[in-house]
C-alpha cells in the first residue's frame, strides 16, 4: 500500500506533496530535517493522506496534486481530508 500525502508548514505557510509506504516514518524524517526541500519548514503536519493500492496510482495522484494551484489544492484538501491523520 502506498500513501499520497500533503504536509503543511505553519511557520512557512507552505504545502509539500509526496508518496510513501510508511507515513509515520516519512513525517518523522521531514521533521528531523532529512529532506532538503522541507528542512526549513519544521514542524510539518499531515493535512491529507490518501491510500492507493499500488505505486502507479500513487504517482498519478501525486503528479495531479503537484500541478494544482494553491487555491485548488486547498479545495482538494478540504474535500478529501479526514480528522484521523497521524
Amino acid at each position: 500500500m502506498y500513501f499520497v500525502y500533503v504536509i503543511y508548514s505553519e511557520s512557512r505557510d507552505l504545502f509539500n506533496k509526496g508518496i510513501t509506504e510508511d507515513p509515520a516514518d516519512r513525517l518523522a524524517r521531514h521533521n528531523r530535517g532529512e529532506s532538503h526541500f522541507t528542512s526549513f519548514g519544521i514542524p510539518w503536519k499531515y493535512v491529507l493522506l490518501i491510500p492507493k493500492p499500488n505505486r502507479k496510482e500513487a504517482y498519478a495522484l501525486e503528479r495531479k496534486l503537484k500541478n494544482l494551484s494553491r487555491e485548488r489544492l486547498k479545495m482538494f484538501i478540504a474535500k478529501y481530508s479526514t480528522d484521523d491523520l497521524l
